[in-house]
C-alpha cells in the first residue's frame, strides 16, 4: 500500500517541476515591459571566464519601458555591453561611463502574436510533461498488480488519484499561459 502512494507522489513531484520549468520559460518571453529576467541568458567575459551578468552587475527596473544596470567595476562596463550584444535579447544597451540602460521597445501586434504563440508552445510541452508523468504512474500501479499483488480495486483508487493530480496540474498550466497570453496582448 505504501507503494502506491509513492507512485503517486513521485508523479506529482514530475508534474510540479513541469509547472516550475514552464513558469520559468514564460518569465524570460518579453512582453514588452521590462523584466530583469530577461538578462539571465547574458554572459559577460570576467578576467578570461564567462559568469553570469547578475555577478557582475546590479539589475534594476527603475521604469516598465527600462533596465538599468549599474556593473560592479566600471572597467568591465564594454564587456557588459559585448556580452547584451552577443546574447538573443535583441536590445542595443546605452553606456553613459556609468550605467547601461536597455530601453524595451514597444511589441508590434505581429511580435505580440508570435510571443503569445511561443507562450502557447511553452504551455503544451508542459503539458505533455504532465500527461507522461501521469502515464507512467498508471503504468507502474497496473505493474504492482503483477508483481506486488496490490488489489485491483486499490490500484483504481490510485488511478483516479493519479488523474485528479493530473487535472489539478493540467488547469494551473492553463492559468499560467491564459496570465502570460493577457500580459502580452495587453498593450
Amino acid at each position: 500500500m505504501a507503494d502506491i502512494k509513492q507512485y503517486v507522489k513521485a508523479a506529482e513531484e514530475k508534474m510540479t517541476f513541469a509547472i516550475e520549468y514552464l513558469d520559468e520559460q514564460l518569465s524570460h518571453i518579453r512582453a514588452g515591459k521590462a523584466n530583469p529576467k530577461i538578462l539571465d541568458c547574458v554572459r559577460v567575459m570576467y578576467y578570461g571566464a564567462p559568469v553570469p551578468l547578475t555577478n557582475v552587475a546590479t539589475v534594476t527596473v527603475p521604469d516598465a519601458r527600462t533596465i538599468m544596470i549599474t556593473p560592479w567595476e566600471k572597467k568591465i562596463i564594454k564587456d557588459i555591453e559585448k556580452g547584451i550584444m552577443d546574447s538573443e535579447v535583441g536590445i542595443t544597451p546605452e553606456n553613459n561611463g556609468e550605467v547601461i540602460r536597455l530601453g524595451i521597445p514597444p511589441l508590434t501586434e505581429e511580435r505580440r502574436r508570435q510571443l503569445a504563440k511561443q507562450s502557447k508552445q511553452e504551455a503544451e510541452t508542459a503539458k505533455i510533461s504532465i500527461r507522461n508523468a501521469r502515464r507512467d504512474a498508471i503504468e507502474q500501479l497496473k505493474k504492482s498488480i503483477k508483481t506486488d499483488g496490490t488489489p485491483e480495486d486499490v490500484e483504481k483508487d490510485a488511478e483516479a488519484e493519479v488523474q485528479k493530480v493530473h487535472d489539478k496540474y493540467i488547469k494551473k498550466v492553463d492559468d499560467l499561459y491564459a496570465a502570460k497570453e493577457k500580459e502580452i496582448m495587453t498593450v
